[in-house]
């Protein structure tokens, strides 16, 4: 049986609807979807700020003189925040920036600072040389993650402390040499209790409807990359009303990290 075909009437008190609706937000609200601004809502936009002042707060916890391995540095961004600390970093060093050109590159990537260029499954560095290694968003990057923490734990002293960050969950990046696209808590526990480590800090950056957010923000660049197509004026209104919504999602959240974030935050202690 054929659905029955909406009313003039009902097809005219649908965009009255909708201008009912937007005035029913209050005058904050109303601004920034008219606006047309994504940058008056904040969600999705916190990843790298956050995941940095964490690494920032760790490394200042770390004593003064301690000797660091920035393992898999690339361009060595947090050696600013190791100015206490006696800093090596290490790194593959065949990625320049372009890549495949496939998914999400840099152009442009200088790992001419680098301390040691080598494999970071064969570090030439003798065991328990260093009292603190730090690995930043390097894990997916490595076709075999494991074996790469099993030669971190040998380099690191007993009582030392391992400091990683890598997705939950990425978008295609730095190909070739992206292997996986995320780690979840259990891949941590896993690995690093096997090798002597005793997990003080496992932390979700982010939750589900921040993910989401950042994602949304997307939608430009995938849609002129990949299907030459740009957003009407009228779906931008849309975005701007879904990127309010998942903002105040946000910050009623109550444990949607669980299903999907952006990284985890960990810091153990090789305690065997």
């Amino acid at each position: 049986m054929s659905k029955a075909r909406p009313s003039g009437r009902q097809i005219v008190g649908r965009p009255i609807g909708l201008i009912r609706a937007l005035f029913k937000q209050g005058a904050e609200a109303r601004r920034s979807i008219l606006s047309l601004d994504p940058e008056a809502h904040r969600v999705g936009t916190t990843n790298a700020s956050v995941r940095d002042a964490w690494v920032e707060k760790v490394l200042s916890e770390l004593p003064r003189d301690a000797r660091l391995l920035d393992a898999g540095a690339g361009e060595c961004q947090y050696k600013k925040f190791c100015s206490h600390l006696r800093y090596v970093s290490q790194d593959l060093a065949e990625y320049t920036g372009r890549g495949s050109s496939i998914g999400l590159q840099q152009a442009k990537w200088d790992t001419s600072a680098v301390d040691i260029v080598c494999d970071i499954t064969a570090i030439p560095e003798p065991d328990a040389s260093f009292d603190a290694i730090l690995c930043t968003e390097v894990l997916e990057h490595l076709p075999e993650p494991a074996p790469a923490l099993r030669e971190l734990a040998r380099l690191l002293k007993l009582k030392g402390t391992l400091i990683i960050t890598a997705p939950f969950c990425s978008l295609t990046h730095f190909a070739p040499f992206h292997y996986a696209t995320g780690f979840n808590r259990y891949f941590y526990s896993h690995h690093l209790s096997a090798l002597g480590f005793e997990i003080t800090d496992m932390i979700e950056n982010g939750n589900f409807f921040e993910y989401m957010g950042q994602e949304v923000r997307r939608i430009d660049d995938m849609a002129e990359r990949y299907c030459s197509d740009k957003p009407t004026r009228l779906e931008r209104y849309a975005i701007q009303i879904v990127l309010g919504m998942l903002q105040r999602m946000s910050h009623r959240d109550r444990g949607s990290q669980e299903m999907l974030h952006f990284d985890y935050q960990v810091r153990a202690v090789k305690v065997r």
